[in-house]
């Protein structure tokens, strides 16, 4: 109100200096007649303009008021009330990886604001201010978030199958060892490992690898039977005697590794025939292991026993010349001439033999001929 005030002060100070100036040039320029009639108009003049200056005030007011209340209502009725979402507590997890969380985690639902913001008013949504842009979220910050998020247990099962399974499967296929997999598993790499080695001429780590296989996983045939024969081939004797004993002590079940062993045993005075006899429940129909079994008993003078394993071995192949000599010689031992000497025949009509053992077999026909 003091503003319109101001402003109508204003005009009256304007009005009367015009009025006095106008009676002054009109008392100079016309008669009385002029005069009143100069004052009538400008009196109307002088009301007209008031009521426009105060309609004017009036309705500046009442605009003033009215938009405001239209804004407020418009405000209020459009602008939606969010109400800020529970945040959800943090529950423990299954350890699982971000990959699989985020494979297995369900996507996003939008935001329930986002209908009642889409159809506020194009004049309120630019009166309103511009929030800044969010900065995107560290990528540690979203791995915490999942892996924080509710994930149902069969999916977090699922997710930790699947990233068990990848692991075994890379980790195999670069020939590593990790607790993953199984001892069996990890002695059959390693031993693979040091058959590379042993093809590119590296033996020191083919022996290592090996030896390392046999330590995780000590009933692997294949990784035994080839680091004993490595060991024989560098004239590491000893240590390829301790591996044939501990291969047996495990599995007794193997003629092949008993022969090797009774070999050996017998260069160094060690108890070969009992090697051999205590894996002989498990020979079976192999000839080779009855005629070695039937030599070393001659060697140690039981020539009953070691004639009864020659005949088994020649049972098996009756056209082996030497097996028939040994029999020969153990027969004549125990006295049974004539049995030797038939022996003896049959080992010179057998091939293959040297001109040295035909020379022998000759001189023992005709000792026993006589």
């Amino acid at each position: 109100m003091s503003l319109i005030n101001k402003m109508l002060q204003d005009l009256d100070a304007r009005g009367g200096s015009g009025d006095g100036s106008l009676r002054q040039q009109q008392l100079h320029a016309v008669g009385g007649q002029s005069a009143g009639r100069g004052k009538f108009v400008l009196g109307g003049a002088v009301l007209g303009l008031g009521v426009l200056v105060a309609a004017g005030a009036y309705g500046w007011q009442h605009w003033r008021a009215v938009s405001s209340g239209s804004a407020s209502a418009a405000m209020v009725g459009t602008v939606p009330q969010v109400k800020a979402a529970p945040v959800p507590v943090a529950t423990p997890a299954a350890v699982v990886t971000p990959e699989a969380l985020l494979a297995s985690a369900p996507a996003p639902a939008p935001a329930a604001a986002a209908p009642a913001l889409a159809a506020a008013p194009a004049a309120a949504m630019a009166a309103a201010p511009q929030a800044p842009a969010a900065a995107p979220a560290p990528r540690s910050a979203v791995r915490a978030e999942l892996a924080s998020s509710d994930v149902t247990p069969r999916a977090e099962r699922k997710a930790a199958r699947l990233a068990a399974a990848r692991s075994n499967e890379e980790t195999a296929e670069a020939g590593t060892i990790t607790h993953n997999l199984s001892p069996k598993l990890m002695a059959e790499n390693t031993y693979r490992r040091g058959l590379v080695a042993l093809q590119e001429g590296r033996i020191n780590a083919a022996l290592t690898d090996l030896e390392r296989a046999l330590e995780i996983d000590p009933r692997n045939e294949a990784a035994r039977q080839t680091y004993i024969s490595l060991l024989l081939e560098n004239k590491r004797n000893d240590d390829a005697v301790r591996q044939l004993r501990l291969a047996l002590g495990l599995d007794p079940r193997q003629p092949g590794l008993a022969m090797i062993l009774a070999r050996l045993q017998l260069e160094k005075g060690g108890p070969a025939l009992q090697t051999l006899l205590t894996t002989l429940p498990y020979v079976g129909n192999n000839a080779e292991y009855h005629a070695f079994l039937a030599g070393v008993l001659q060697r140690e003078q039981r020539h009953g026993e070691a004639a009864q394993h020659y005949r088994d071995a020649l049972q098996l192949a009756p056209h082996n010349g030497v097996w028939w000599m040994g029999l020969g010689i153990s027969l004549q031992a125990d006295q049974h001439l004539g049995e030797a000497r038939e022996a003896f025949r049959r080992a010179r009509g057998a091939t293959g033999l040297s001109a040295e053992l035909v020379a022998f077999i000759d001189r023992k026909i005709e000792s026993l001929s006589r």
